[in-house]
Order: C-alpha cells, then sequence, then structure tokens
C-alpha cells in the first residue's frame, strides 16, 4: 500500500493550494481518508477526514475542503484563505476504522508554508 502526498508549498496568505493524495494497493472506496498537519514540537493534529461525511478541525472550517475521487483512487485538500498559521507539514491517510493509528495508512508528508 501506498499513499502519496502532494501539492504542498510556499504561498503567500490569502493565497490557495490544493493537496493530492494518491493511493495504490488497497481498496480505496473502503477506506475513509484524512489530512493530519504536524509543526514541530507538536502532535500532529486531524485538518480533515472524510467517510461517509466531511469532518473539520474548527481552525479550517469554511476555508478547507476535503474530497476525494474513488476511480482515481486519490482524495484532496482545497486550501482557500490560507494563514500563517496552517504552516506545517500535512500528511495524507486512509483507515478502514477511523482510528488513524499506526495500523492505519499514512503518506510521506508535503510542507505547506504560508508566508505574511
Amino acid at each position: 500500500v501506498q499513499l502519496q502526498a502532494s501539492g504542498g508549498g510556499l504561498v503567500q496568505a490569502g493565497g490557495s493550494l490544493r493537496l493530492s493524495c494518491a493511493t495504490s494497493g488497497l481498496t480505496f472506496s473502503r477506506y475513509r481518508v484524512g489530512w493530519f498537519r504536524q509543526v514541530p514540537g507538536k502532535e500532529r493534529l486531524l485538518v480533515a477526514a472524510l467517510s461517509w461525511s466531511p469532518i473539520y478541525a474548527d481552525s479550517v472550517k469554511g476555508r478547507f475542503t476535503i474530497s476525494r475521487v474513488n476511480s482515481e483512487n486519490t482524495f484532496y485538500l482545497q486550501m482557500n484563505t490560507l494563514k500563517p498559521e496552517d504552516t506545517a507539514v500535512y500528511y495524507c491517510a486512509a483507515s478502514i476504522t477511523g482510528g488513524w493509528g499506526p495500523e492505519d495508512y499514512w503518506g510521506q508528508g508535503t510542507q505547506v508554508t504560508v508566508s505574511s
């Protein structure tokens, strides 16, 4: 199983980025998918997850949108109105149970940097 995150980069505050996570080796439609982010010295936090309906961290509601295309085994995170505090390494993950632990599948992370 592989998850490949892409789309990170450097953007000015107020800008947008779209992260992608391409998956292979799993029955994609069976899995919940999620995006997490982590800054140095802090724990990895859930940004958005999608099973039957999306859930979002309060800090990104109204600005970020998670979506998936099952036929492409890929899911996305559209990030709008970015803020400097959104700067982090973003990880994609796939989970049958939604436990989001080491037993699940994780991508390698993509850096998002938002300048003020």
